[in-house]
């Protein structure tokens, strides 16, 4: 066995012990399932990890339990593959698009807690604490679960903070843009937006409100210095936009504020998971009279 190899294998077992130990902690935390059986593959203890996570409450942790859970998420970021957001070629390198900010502009496809960048864009829900339903496929679950727990208490204490102002009712409204840190991200920040839920037809109200999204990530990230940001496809999938439509303002709101902020920004990020996705903020970008009306 080389020295390369050597220390992947000590790696590897630096991880075994810190998820073995972390589901001890996380178990004992929860109380309600302090005596979870949880079968020996590796798989299996980290799906329980994460769920332990996913479930738990915003609150004090152990000094030495944050420790390490920080210590295994960033491994396992690194082991999962990290991407700089300079190696992701731009829409005007990639496929030769017109749009006018097409040498700042990217569509990538992946996973959003690989992306090396100055902010990503996590589309919250109105209670803005993150995902509760242990290992769902949401990108809030996603973020929060690979940001690690330290994402959860400092939305808390945002919405304390509000709540102290507007009332103990208060919820996030859509549009609106909420920056914390990024914790065991790669990515430096992580800005919250509520989206539009479309509950029957779509209308004018709905589209202005994911607009402010968009202008409102910007001009946050403006307010902060961060030059890069990558959004996700906010309120499509579980808050029913219609993906054609969520692409087109995604673009159009981006295109719009970049003629005021252009300046301010090295990159910007659409970043999707779904072919059809991809496909249509392609399409978009590499339509020139449409990405600039």
């Amino acid at each position: 066995m080389d020295s390369a190899d050597k220390r992947q294998t000590e790696e590897r077992q630096k991880q075994e012990r810190r998820l073995d130990w972390l589901l001890q902690e996380f178990k004992e935390d929860s109380g309600q399932y302090r005596d979870l059986e949880v079968g020996d593959d590796y798989e299996e203890k980290r799906m329980a990890l994460r769920s332990l996570m996913n479930i738990r409450m915003p609150g004090k942790m152990a000094d030495d339990v944050i420790r390490v859970q920080d210590e295994f998420l960033r491994e396992e970021a690194r082991e999962k593959g990290i991407v700089d957001v300079s190696e992701i070629p731009t829409a005007a390198s990639k496929y030769g698009s017109r749009h006018p900010y097409a040498d700042k502009i990217s569509v990538w496809q992946g996973d959003i807690t690989r992306l090396r960048i100055g902010a990503i864009v996590n589309a919250a829900n109105s209670q803005m604490l993150g995902c509760f339903v242990p290992c769902h496929r949401c990108i809030d679950n996603a973020i929060h679960s690979a940001a690690g727990i330290e994402l959860r208490e400092a939305c808390s204490h945002y919405m304390n903070r509000r709540r102290m102002q507007y009332g103990r009712r208060y919820e996030e409204p859509a549009g609106q843009a909420v920056l914390t840190e990024g914790y065991n991200l790669p990515a430096q920040y992580v800005i919250h937006t509520v989206g539009p839920i479309v509950g029957g037809r779509l209308n004018d109200r709905l589209r202005a409100d994911l607009r402010s999204c968009y202008e409102n990530v910007l001009k946050c990230c403006v307010e902060n210095r961060i030059r890069s940001v990558a959004f996700c496809c906010i309120s499509t999938g579980e808050f029913r936009f219609p993906n054609d439509e969520a692409a087109k303002i995604a673009v159009e709101t981006v295109t719009d504020s970049l003629r005021e902020y252009a300046a301010d920004f090295d990159r910007v990020v659409f970043n999707v998971f779904k072919d059809m996705d991809r496909e249509l903020y392609e399409d978009l970008l590499s339509d020139s009279s449409a990405a600039c009306q």
